[in-house]
């Protein structure tokens, strides 16, 4: 599987959803249900890649400001949540997670924001179609500590001063 069939998958079942993250997981699990065990892992590789990749500082405050706070657990969530946006709005974050501000047309933190289940498609999906635990993926675990430099979460003044576009559209 490559890039771009990872991110069809991901958009063609965040669209049926209708931006139900439950509903997104379950339509997952099902569309990865359709492919070889050996899909499954590809699919599970690319996320988990992506989801290590977004273990930055940087991304963990714009999730504090979206969700009025971030813990470890919320943040882990908010990464899974985020590659379900699909590609556009991952890579922006990525590069600018103040674009978010841009990038999202609306956001719900009673909905928005936790994408958990998105995070077990995968495992869920090869897990029905052998009957086993998927195996190491192969590829670098997350790192100890999130990219770049360490900054108080929850200083809002900070925050907005540091994601003015994201502090004015959705900051407490």
């Amino acid at each position: 599987m490559d890039e771009t069939e990872f991110w069809e998958i991901i958009d063609s079942t965040r669209e049926a959803a209708e931006g139900d993250p439950e509903e997104h997981a379950d339509l997952l699990v099902e569309r990865l249900l359709t492919l070889d065990p050996d899909s499954v892992l590809d699919f599970a590789r690319h996320f988990e890649a992506r989801y290590n990749r977004a273990y930055r500082w940087d991304l963990w405050g714009a999730a504090a400001v979206l969700l009025d706070g971030a813990g470890d657990g919320a943040f882990d969530y908010f990464r899974c949540w985020l590659i379900g946006q699909g590609r556009e709005v991952f890579e922006g974050a990525v590069h600018d997670p103040d674009a978010l501000a841009e990038l999202l047309e609306e956001f719900d933190e009673e909905i928005d924001g936790d994408g958990e289940e998105l995070g077990f498609a995968a495992d869920e999906a090869y897990e029905q179609l052998t009957g086993a635990e998927a195996p190491d993926l192969g590829i670098p675990p997350q790192p100890a500590e999130p990219e770049g430099v360490a900054f108080d979460l929850e200083d809002e003044a900070g925050l907005a001063e540091r994601y003015p576009r994201l502090w004015e559209r959705f900051g407490s």
